[in-house]
Order: structure tokens, then C-alpha cells, then sequence
């Protein structure tokens, strides 16, 4: 197995720049993976998949307005920086520009210093390629002075911020959306639950892997980036019956995907334990899933850790042939694209 197996080529105009209104008009492939049937729908007709019994989990997880500018103390000298997880109160690992120049005892200012909004921040530690540990005076106020950060691959401006969070976002600290769940309308969960499915909620906080392809041609080389996750002991407690009585458990998206997973592994088994801590899973090809019965999820980046998840849920084979499909029929592909539902 390497990298360049989970490589195809896209075309620049199917990279999704806007999302499409309302939330669950996009298009919703359907793959079922025991036949290989491949399906075309519209995603609000979801509903026609889905069971009485069915648990669903979602992460509810919000972005940060994690894009930060601030000035050096010394020199006044422009710094961009990007918040990317919380390591302790006030205390944050960065992905800062220019780089080379932020070093270990460098004091940095944001926001106005006559008014109460101005933080100031210390670098305290460096890392590779422009990471750098920073503390915050304080972190409170960072909402207030950042802007969410779009992926690279995204060139328009978004004039509606919210279209970058679920309807359901709660718990502040991601650097880019869970975006399998910006397909979900408030009506659409109304019906889902009305359907007789037990809507749960976890929260991972997605990081830094979302925007970095891997660069090892060994996939098993590559070091995946650590994210904070909770699964709360009711949620726990109701994932666990459902495995137990034999009912299906959809993932929507590979963040709650990995949380669960990696809750079950730290457990022994599909009977998981309530969690809170970093989770690093990297799931490949070969991985035996314990919870993850059924999953949805957006069309994801060449190379990336994300694409390997779904290549390991769904099959290589069948991945491959439903991404030509997709470009074949001009799906949206990544953030603000299309979705699938894997069965």
C-alpha cells in the first residue's frame, strides 16, 4: 500500500466554492457496499435510508474564528498566525507565518492595546514547519479578535460565516468544519428523529490533518495529528445498546467515525466506555471497524488521510469506482460539496 494509490486527478471547476441552498439540496450518493450498488439522490431524501432503531452520531464539535493577526511588541512586524488545539487553559499550539522569525520569548499583540480586547501572546516553544506553542494573556477574547480560516482550496469569500458550522455546532474548538453535518437542516433531524432514530451527539475538535495531505509514500510513516474528543457516558451508554441489540450505528462524518472507533479500542470492545482525551486513530485499509455500521461523508482531498478512512470502510475497489463516477457526473467534491452515504 502507498500513498499515490489514494491519488486521482480533479478538475479545478468541480471544487465546490459556495455552499448550496438550502443545507440539504445537495447531491447524495448512495453506496451500498455488500452489492456495490451506486445510487444517485438528493440529500434530504436521507430519510428513505434510514431505520426505525437507527442510532445516528454527529460531532457536534464548533469552529474557532482561529485566524489571527497580530503585530510583534518589538517591531511592530506583521504575524498571521493559526490556532490549531488547545493544549492547556490559555495555551495553544499555532500555525504561524512568517515562521523562521517567531521565535521561543517573542511577545506578539492583537487587537487594539487601548481598549480591553488587546491580548497579548508569548511564544513559548518551536516546532516543525511553522508550528508554534503560544501563550495567550488571555484566551477569552479571541473570538472577538479572529476570523474563521477556510480551506486553501476554497477562493471565494463566504458571506454567511454560520454556512461554515452545523446547525447542531455547540462545543467551540475545531480549525475546520466536521462537513459531512452541513448538509443537515433543522427540519431534516426533526424528521430524522421523528422517523424513530436516536440522534446522539460526541465531539471531536478537527485539527490539523484536515488541510495536509500525506507526504510519506508509506502511509504507515505518517504522522497524524492528535485532536481532543468527548463521548459523554449517556451517549457511551447508547451506543453500546444499540451495538448490543443488533441496531445500525450511522457515523455522519470520519470525525465521529475515528472518535467512536478509537473509544471502542481504548475499551476492548463495540461496548464503549464514556471518553474524554486525544485521539490519534489512523485508520487504513485492513482496519476492522467495531462500531461504524453505516457512514456519511463528503468527497475528500487525493492522498489524504480522509480518503483512506472511507477506502478502508467501503473497499479500495469500490471507493475508486464511485469517485470516477462522481467526477463523471460533476458532483461538488470537499467542504461545500456533495455528500455519500456508505452502507
Amino acid at each position: 500500500m502507498r500513498t499515490s494509490d489514494f491519488d486521482y486527478q480533479l478538475p479545478q471547476e468541480l471544487i465546490a466554492q459556495k455552499p448550496i441552498e438550502p443545507r440539504d439540496t445537495s447531491r447524495l450518493m448512495v453506496i451500498t457496499r455488500q452489492s456495490g450498488l451506486i445510487e444517485h439522490h438528493c440529500f434530504h431524501e436521507l430519510l428513505g435510508f434510514l431505520q426505525t432503531g437507527d442510532v445516528m452520531v454527529f460531532n457536534d464539535s464548533r469552529v474557532l474564528p482561529a485566524r489571527l493577526s497580530s503585530k510583534k511588541a518589538n517591531t511592530g512586524g506583521v504575524v498571521e498566525f493559526l490556532l490549531l488545539r488547545r493544549l492547556s487553559p490559555n495555551v495553544w499550539e499555532t500555525l504561524v507565518k512568517p515562521g523562521r522569525r517567531v521565535k521561543p520569548g517573542v511577545t506578539l499583540e492583537l487587537g487594539d492595546n487601548q481598549k480591553n480586547s488587546a491580548v497579548t501572546a508569548e511564544v513559548i516553544e518551536t516546532g516543525e514547519n511553522g508550528i508554534r506553542t503560544i501563550r495567550f494573556s488571555d484566551e477569552s477574547l479571541l473570538s472577538d479578535l479572529g476570523r474563521v480560516a477556510l480551506p486553501p482550496y476554497i477562493h471565494e469569500p463566504l458571506e454567511n460565516t454560520n454556512r461554515y458550522q452545523t446547525v447542531y455546532a455547540d462545543q467551540k474548538g475545531s480549525v475546520a468544519a466536521p462537513t459531512a453535518g452541513l448538509h443537515f437542516t433543522p427540519e431534516l433531524l426533526t424528521k430524522i428523529r421523528e422517523q424513530g432514530v436516536k440522534c446522539l451527539f460526541v465531539t471531536l475538535h478537527v485539527g490539523l490533518d484536515t488541510f495536509r495531505p500525506v507526504q510519506e509514500e508509506n502511509p504507515l510513516e505518517h504522522h497524524i495529528h492528535q485532536e481532543y474528543g468527548i463521548v459523554s457516558k449517556e451517549v457511551a451508554e447508547e451506543i453500546s445498546r444499540a451495538k448490543k441489540e443488533g441496531r445500525r450505528v450511522v457515523c455522519v462524518g470520519t470525525t465521529s467515525v475515528r472518535l467512536v472507533e478509537t473509544v471502542a479500542k481504548a475499551s476492548g470492545n463495540s461496548s464503549i466506555q464514556p471518553y474524554e482525551g486525544w485521539v490519534d486513530l489512523f485508520i487504513l485499509p485492513g482496519y476492522r471497524f467495531k462500531v461504524a455500521d453505516a457512514m456519511i461523508t463528503n468527497f475528500h482531498l487525493p492522498k489524504s488521510t480522509l480518503l483512506m478512512l472511507v477506502s478502508a470502510f467501503t473497499g479500495k475497489e469500490l471507493i475508486d469506482k464511485a469517485y470516477q463516477i462522481a467526477i463523471a457526473e460533476k458532483y461538488r467534491f470537499y467542504s461545500f460539496g456533495d455528500a455519500m452515504l456508505i452502507l
